[in-house]
């Protein structure tokens, strides 16, 4: 037994989340011989918190409602007071209403002299900065120790005393950059994603390393991506400059050279129409959907009410849900592309002979998700209710202002690279498991959807969102202590993640296709 579940809760056991729902979720654990009957209902056997109960019988074949939507079929006869997940309830194929556009409503601007703002870096383009970061980025695997070396000199005690205004050296490294088909949709993911990164509002300069005779060439994918090299962006093989030592040396005085450059921008008042913030959730659990999504989802709708933009990604994980997408589309066009991807992914699937439905994980399923439906129905409330203004393909630069969606893998590292190569300056990730990763050069807060892994975890812990489930919260309030840590954060104030030295890892672009 663990803490929470000695709480004396003064708020009903059970949370029904619409009134057509034949399931409701256990707000703490219920056991029958304690708990008693609960909403008409006796429980038939233990429920964990976060998991599902019957509330009336479910006949074999019938649809589980859960949000007021399908969530699966039951795959046997499903008694009242029963516990609902994967033995008894399994996805199903149904039609869905797309309805395009029909539920887009204008977003009510806040003004402009109203507007929140934050403490930012404001870039030559207009973009703004929440970090000042340099990175070393490596063309190609074999380049990585090299640009992990250079970064990790930066990283030593005192060096970066010497260099004022500079929040770090991040080496970016990967798995790939050679052996694929430079015609291929890959090679696009992995040039997209390096030039987003080169030329992301968070980072004032950019060291480029190569080994010098890899698929991926330096010069090739400059001239591709519509980059040239400056002050701030220089580049260099470990073939040309003769071996890992000298590399090393010569990167090292490049980015000595670049400091008081990257170093002479300050951080100025701005709008908060200057934050493009991406969703992600990881370690999801059975209290996503009630407390952590739709808080974010109440967040993003005031960032964009102040003119920011709203990343919502992970394709596999809205599947089941994106008709409430489709029907939010601010025009047609931008519904059929959000189809588009999602047939994308159906053949994608099938020709790696894979389900969409191989996802939840088996945390998200300890936790209380039984089928992707129900997690995607979950995951889509950080979206909040503004209408979908735009779609985009993997690590595209996002340059549409509103919620926005980018097709992605639902792996956390790799979706949240293609939103910070898209440009998201801040990043907000709801879990209920614990996930603990960072996103460098973007900061990263994370927001526990249930208090008690907060307190479990609380140093890599930022916001509890389990306030919603013991009734401190309401959505709306808790949506504006959301926003309120965004704007704290974009300003230089540290997340969990930062402090804990997260953020050097997670750089992982998307690798599809052949690797010959």
């Amino acid at each position: 037994m663990n803490v929470y579940d000695n709480l004396i809760d003064p708020l009903p056991p059970l949370i029904v989340l619409n009134s057509e729902d034949n399931v409701a979720v256990a707000r703490s654990r219920i056991d029958p011989e304690v708990t008693g009957e609960v909403l008409g209902v006796r429980p038939l056997s233990r429920i964990p918190r976060g998991h599902k109960i019957a509330l009336r019988p479910i006949p074999s074949g019938s649809p589980v409602l859960k949000y007021g939507q399908i969530i699966g079929f039951a795959t046997r006869d499903i008694p009242a007071g029963e516990h609902v997940h994967t033995h008894n309830l399994a996805v199903g194929e149904f039609g869905r209403d797309y309805a395009f556009c029909v539920d887009a409503r204008p977003v009510d601007p806040v003004p402009m002299d109203k507007q929140a703002h934050f403490m930012g870096f404001v870039r030559p383009d207009g973009r703004v900065g929440t970090r000042n970061y340099i990175a070393i980025i490596a063309s190609v695997n074999c380049s990585a120790t090299v640009s992990r070396a250079i970064a990790a000199h930066f990283s030593a005690p005192g060096v970066m005393e010497r260099f004022a205004g500079v929040d770090g050296v991040i080496g970016l490294t990967h798995s790939g950059g050679c052996a694929f088909n430079t015609k291929a949709e890959g090679y696009d993911y992995l040039t997209r994603t390096i030039a987003g990164y080169a030329t992301h509002p968070n980072v004032g300069g950019v060291l480029m390393i190569g080994l010098g005779c890899e698929t991926n060439q330096i010069p090739e994918l400059l001239k591709r991506e519509r980059l040239a090299e400056s002050d701030r962006l220089r580049s260099m093989t470990i073939q040309a400059v003769g071996g890992t030592r000298k590399t090393i040396e010569k990167g090292i005085r490049a980015v000595e050279e670049m400091m008081p450059i990257v170093g002479a921008t300050r951080r100025e008042k701005v709008s908060a129409a200057g934050l493009t913030l991406a969703l992600e959730c990881g370690g999801s659990d059975g209290y996503s959907g009630i407390s952590a999504n739709p808080g974010l989802g109440h967040a993003a709708g005031l960032l964009i009410r102040h003119g920011g933009t709203v990343i919502l990604s992970e394709t596999p994980e809205i599947y089941g849900a994106e008709h409430l997408l489709t029907r939010r589309a601010s025009r047609p066009d931008v519904a059929e592309k959000l189809l588009e991807r999602i047939d994308w992914w159906r053949d994608y699937a099938n020709r790696n002979r894979a389900e969409m439905d191989n996802n939840p994980s088996h945390g998200n399923k300890a936790g209380g998700l039984t089928t992707i439906l129900e997690k995607s129905l979950g995951a889509v409330a950080k979206g909040g209710n503004a209408p979908l203004e735009a779609v985009y393909e993997y690590a595209e630069k996002v340059t549409a202002k509103g919620l926005v969606f980018m097709d992605t893998p639902g792996y956390d590292p790799v979706a949240v690279t293609g939103q910070v190569a898209g440009g998201a300056n801040l990043i907000c990730f709801t879990t209920g498991r614990g996930s603990v990763s960072g996103f460098k050069p973007s900061p990263s807060l994370k927001l526990a959807t249930n208090s008690e892994m907060y307190r479990h975890m609380s140093e890599d812990m930022d916001i509890d969102c389990g306030t919603i489930l013991t009734g401190l919260e309401s959505i709306e309030e808790l949506g504006q202590r959301i926003f309120n840590n965004m704007l704290a954060t974009a300003s230089g104030q540290q997340t969990a993640s930062e402090e804990l030295g997260y953020g050097d890892n997670e750089f992982v672009p998307w690798q599809v296709g052949a690797i010959m």
